[in-house]
């Protein structure tokens, strides 16, 4: 699927603030970033927006988008939820998966696959974020799946920079097919483990990625 012009600038503007072009504070200049993009100021302020909802942005009326990098802490906790709530979503899922579910996630994963022999892991994070939504779909609980997603958003220039990080993507794709093992077997207990396992953000794993957010800082 062909991503909208917003979506790609908004990804190239979360790379800018990772690699510390624009950094913690800084004023996002929409005229000139429009002039940079060779776009209008529409896609530019959907992007910016969608940056909003993660938390990278901070759009306050009349002054303008700043930088807004999270502390440690905030992120710890962030990442804490989220790996408890998709723990959730897997135990409700492995009880009222689809077949039809199922074989998604098993094509989710042999696209995963690829990205990871091609080394590619803006392809991975795409079929990576597919993956978890069918999760949160098949919980069968509507407002799981949304306070889920939403979540999820917030969390995403940090998951996306996680798959950077060297063998996580190799990992990542393991965890996966443990989690699609646990729902086809209906264990619902190994299911919300193995997500919370997937998604909790510790130790070396977290300190990889501080270091990232560190340098951008600098």
């Amino acid at each position: 699927m062909e991503k909208r012009r917003s979506d790609i600038i908004a990804d190239q503007l979360e790379e800018r603030i990772f690699d510390g072009t624009h950094t913690n504070g800084d004023r996002l200049d929409e005229v000139r970033l429009a002039a940079q993009f060779g776009v209008s100021r529409t896609p530019l302020r959907e992007a910016l927006q969608r940056l909003a909802r993660s938390g990278l942005v901070e759009l306050i009326p009349r002054r303008g988008a700043f930088v807004r990098q999270p502390g440690p802490v905030e992120l710890m906790e962030m990442f804490e939820v989220m790996a408890e709530i998709e723990a959730v979503c897997g135990r409700l899922a492995a009880k009222r998966i689809s077949d039809e579910a199922l074989t998604e996630l098993h094509d989710a994963n042999v696209k995963c696959q690829a990205a990871v022999e091609a080394q590619d892991p803006d392809t991975y994070y795409s079929e990576n974020e597919r993956f978890h939504k069918i999760i949160y779909r098949e919980s069968g609980n509507g407002f799981l799946e949304t306070e889920t997603g939403n979540l999820h958003r917030r969390l995403q220039p940090f998951r996306r920079q996680q798959l950077r990080l060297r063998g996580r993507m190799a990992q990542s794709m393991s965890e996966h097919e443990a989690i699609v093992e646990a729902l086809e077997q209906g264990d619902s207990e190994t299911a919300a483990n193995a997500l919370r396992s997937h998604v909790a953000i510790q130790g070396e794993k977290f300190h990889s990625l501080m270091a990232i957010l560190k340098t951008a800082a600098e």
